[in-house]
């Protein structure tokens, strides 16, 4: 009996999933979500902040991936092209909230940052996490779009409908409050 399957067994598997998904097959559907729904979650988590609103992001992903599933043409990685969906449908809630309204000039940001070594080499990935997810939601969704996911501060700024001014503040006030509250405990 082999427990584990080939790589080749499972992306030939994953295929039929979309294909099924592609063609209204609740079963497929069920795989597909079953298949990403705890990285989605977590990604979904880390932009929101909270559980609730992250699992409602997380829902309103699944109807978009699944709504825009024929346009995906099998080129690269499905998991890369779902989490560009979980990501913009995070963005999106985010936008709707408004969390950027009351952002500052970098100047103003300068004076928070200390010249002291960061305390973040000692924690650990959850922990870290953790304190992300305790960012003000301005600060945070401009640290992992920036930090996490590695848009530029003039992707964020057109995505976000920001200037690259603002998007530097969030990113700065992100990293002063992250060391100032990791520095506390």
């Amino acid at each position: 009996m082999q427990l584990f399957k080939s790589k080749e067994h499972l992306n030939t598997r994953e295929s039929d999933w979309i294909q099924g998904a592609k063609e209204g097959d609740p079963r497929s559907q069920k795989a597909i979500y079953d298949m990403l729904s705890r990285k989605m979650f977590a990604i979904c988590l880390r932009y929101m902040g909270d559980r609730e609103s992250a699992e409602d992001v997380l829902q309103d992903g699944f109807v978009t991936l699944f709504s825009k599933l024929g346009s995906y043409l099998g080129e690269g990685s499905f998991e890369g092209w779902a989490r560009k969906i979980f990501v913009n449908t995070a963005l999106m809630s985010l936008r709707k909230k408004d969390v950027l309204k009351q952002s500052e000039d970098v100047d103003a940001a300068w004076s928070i940052l200390s010249d002291e070594p960061t305390p973040v080499q000692n924690l650990g990935y959850n922990e870290l996490l953790t304190y992300i997810s305790e960012l003000p939601a301005g600060f945070r969704t401009v640290f992992n779009m920036y930090v996490i996911e590695g848009y530029s501060h003039k992707e964020i700024a057109e995505e976000l409908g920001i200037s690259e001014t603002t998007s530097r503040s969030q990113l700065l006030r992100a990293r002063a409050l992250l060391q100032s509250r990791i520095k506390k405990h």
